[in-house]
């Protein structure tokens, strides 16, 4: 049932490349409003298991020049730049905030007038980065340095766990991204990584096209009668 609900994005149509095996692992994370929540699956012989982690948490590594800039203005502002801090739903206003006060693009009159008034600001922008009739170049740019950083820690997540089984993106963010995340600039950013770039271009990467995943997952979990286990793994993985 998992496969309709997916879009390939490194191998268009193919969801079994990179995963040959029955035991290959894969690596999820999910982009919400606020968070950025990153999990995996293991094979134990019978059936998959998934485990949290806090990998959200870690510290943010930046990739290319713009990045740098992006770490250091963080830095000024916040005690700890976390890759939540950067690739969550809260931190689209802070990518958009640096890209305009680098003065990366203008901004547009009719955009300023409707952030002033939202109180999601996050859902203005990426409106207006895909809006195909008045797209706004600085929302844009804004999505596309999002997209760059979760791509890599993407790749990052599939080397950690030689996620062979590969990549899953979810979440409201990534699935209104998805024209973008297949950009193969994008898709260079998850792969390039120095002598395992040939590891990273068999592994597969996703994005969860469903709606209501993380509900029909706690009630698999319920079904299943793994909730206690899982909820033990959750509690020993508590700062």
């Amino acid at each position: 049932m998992l496969r309709k609900h997916l879009v390939a994005i490194g191998f268009p149509g193919t969801f079994a490349r990179g995963s040959t095996s029955p035991d290959a692992a894969a690596a999820a994370r999910t982009l919400t409003r606020h968070r950025m929540g990153q999990a995996f699956l293991t094979w134990d012989g019978a059936r998959y298991r998934a485990y949290p982690s806090e990998g959200g948490h870690a510290d943010f590594a930046p990739t290319d020049a713009l990045q740098d800039e992006l770490l250091g203005w963080l830095r000024g502002r916040v005690e700890h730049v976390s890759y939540e801090r950067v690739c969550s739903g809260r931190a689209m206003p802070d990518l958009y905030d640096f890209l305009r006060e680098r003065g990366t693009a203008p901004v547009e009159p009719w955009l300023a007038e409707r952030l002033a008034a939202a109180e999601d600001r996050t859902a203005v922008i990426v409106e207006a980065a895909v809006d195909g009739r008045q797209a706004s170049p600085l929302c844009v740019a804004t999505l596309e340095l999002f997209a760059s950083i979760l791509a890599a820690e993407a790749g990052n997540a599939a080397l950690r766990l030689l996620a062979t089984g590969g990549v899953y993106l979810g979440g409201g963010l990534p699935r209104r991204m998805v024209p973008l995340l297949a950009r193969e600039a994008v898709l260079e950013r998850f792969r390039r990584k120095g002598r395992l770039s040939g590891f990273l271009a068999r592994v597969p990467l996703h994005v969860i096209v469903a709606r209501g995943m993380a509900l029909r997952g706690a009630a698999h979990l319920a079904l299943s009668g793994d909730g206690l286990t899982a909820e033990r793994v959750s509690a020993g993985t508590a700062d």
